[in-house]
């Protein structure tokens, strides 16, 4: 397992089914405070196309990501 880096909130997406982790990630991510970052959990392939895109869109940073065990793992900041 990789190190982690510190978050507020943590979204377990797992099992849940494009767009839905995005859909949970842009949710908890407009009611957080600037710099908070989330961290989400998903199993949906899809999320690895969405989640960075999601960012990119939104104008957030995608701290890291990993993948394990069929769980991918994301990090992200909001920005302002």
């Amino acid at each position: 397992m990789q190190d982690q880096p510190p978050y507020e909130i943590e979204i377990d997406a797992r099992d849940l089914r494009c767009p839905l982790p995005v859909l949970r990630l842009q949710k908890a991510i407009r009611a957080a405070q600037v710099g908070a970052v989330v961290k989400l959990c998903a199993t949906d392939a899809m999320a690895q196309i969405d989640v960075p895109h999601f960012c990119a869109e939104a104008g957030h940073a995608l701290i890291s990501s990993h993948q394990e065990n069929g769980t991918y793992t994301f990090f992200v900041e909001k920005r302002g």
